[in-house]
């Protein structure tokens, strides 16, 4: 076993210093490390386009400038298509969404419960649900509220500044910014190192493209659903269920709540519960039976209940992002955890030899 000196001990200290400073800078400029993140994953996305077109015989520079400005113009598509419906059919919610609905609707609720369940007392939901309305109408709360979607629309306006510029740049120059960081490691840490980053870029990108194209057929199949069903919104809640299939085990119970819970809003009453429960129950089964085993075998290499306490810790850390997030850092951790174990037990990096072996799948 080495001894420790103060030379080790001073270089311990000067590494914990600068990760420290690093976790700082990382927190204060939040924004831009969220911007860099999304980037990273729309790059991720459409790194395979790219390279398809660039084995076409194009420039590289042109198969990116292609692929962006057709993402763009998707994106206008939606912006002055789609998102005007969504918005008109939020503006009608909310016009239904006053107090005195939701509280008659919450009685109701209460009653049909308190029928399955004799033990439940008489209020219990009402009572509760009245004094969290109190602070959520709120007048004193405007301002507040206000200056908080001004901040929202001034980060919009910042991120699609920034987002395509960085994305055009990681995507063009993302080998050469991977050579560039290799060459800060030491030559006895290279193979593990360029080993560890291949993995985790692999599969993280087969993560964001299973979950993306889960998404839009979820979104897509739950729209035409609830639209059989007889649902005014279902082009929201049919996106807003997409979105939220995102997060396993907890998205899919999102979908039923949402739906349930637009569907009462609507009519006033529990006639669009069922139809709407049985068009998101097709729609889960279509994603368990279909989509998953097909789209989502390689992406997860976890155990389902490990699945589940990472998504719970997620929750307990960070509330929805932590949600979304929780897998691909889980699965940064393991596949480090994996390369740099195997890579101590056959390289032997910090003993100065190496031995020639396979690498881990």
């Amino acid at each position: 076993m080495s001894k420790i000196t103060f030379d080790r001990l001073i270089k311990s200290l000067l590494g914990l210093a600068a990760l420290a400073v690093l976790a700082w800078i990382l927190y204060y400029y939040a924004t831009l490390v969220g911007y860099v993140v999304i980037a990273t994953i729309i790059t991720y996305l459409l790194d395979p386009i790219v390279s398809r077109i660039q084995a076409a015989g194009i420039n590289r520079t042109w198969a990116i400038v292609f692929t962006l400005s057709a993402l763009i113009l998707i994106l206008v598509w939606i912006s002055t298509n789609i998102i005007p419906v969504i918005a008109n059919q939020m503006v009608e919610l909310a016009g239904q969404l006053n107090i005195q609905n939701i509280q008659s609707i919450t009685r109701q609720i209460e009653q049909r419960l308190i029928k399955s369940f004799n033990f439940l007392p008489e209020g219990f939901l009402s009572q509760n649900l009245a004094q969290s309305l109190k602070g959520l109408f709120d007048v004193g709360e405007l301002p507040a509220a206000l200056s908080n979607i001004i901040g929202i629309f001034t980060n919009i306006f910042s991120a699609a500044l920034v987002i395509p510029f960085a994305t055009f740049f990681f995507l063009k120059d993302g080998t050469k910014i991977r050579r560039d960081i290799l060459k800060l490691v030491p030559n006895k840490y290279f193979e593990t190192t360029l080993s560890l980053i291949d993995k985790i870029e692999t599969r993280l990108g087969i993560y964001f493209r299973s979950v993306m194209l889960q998404s839009l057929i979820v979104a897509f199949t739950s729209w035409v659903g609830l639209t059989v069903a007889g649902l005014n919104n279902a082009l929201s809640v049919g996106i807003a269920v997409g979105l939220a299939n995102t997060i396993p085990y907890f998205g899919p119970i999102i979908g039923y709540i949402l739906s349930i819970i637009v569907s009462i809003i609507e009519v006033g009453n529990f006639s669009l519960v069922l139809p709407c429960m049985i068009a998101i129950l097709l729609v889960q089964l279509l994603d368990n039976v279909v989509l998953q085993p097909l789209i989502f075998s390689r992406s997860a290499d976890m155990h389902p209940v490990a699945i589940l306490f990472i998504i719970m810790i997620g929750a307990e850390t960070a509330g929805i992002l932590g949600m979304l997030v929780a897998i691909p850092i889980a699965t940064i951790i393991k596949i480090t955890i994996n390369q740099i174990t195997w890579s101590l037990n056959n390289y032997y990096v910090f003993r100065g030899r190496s031995v020639s072996d396979r690498s881990p799948g």
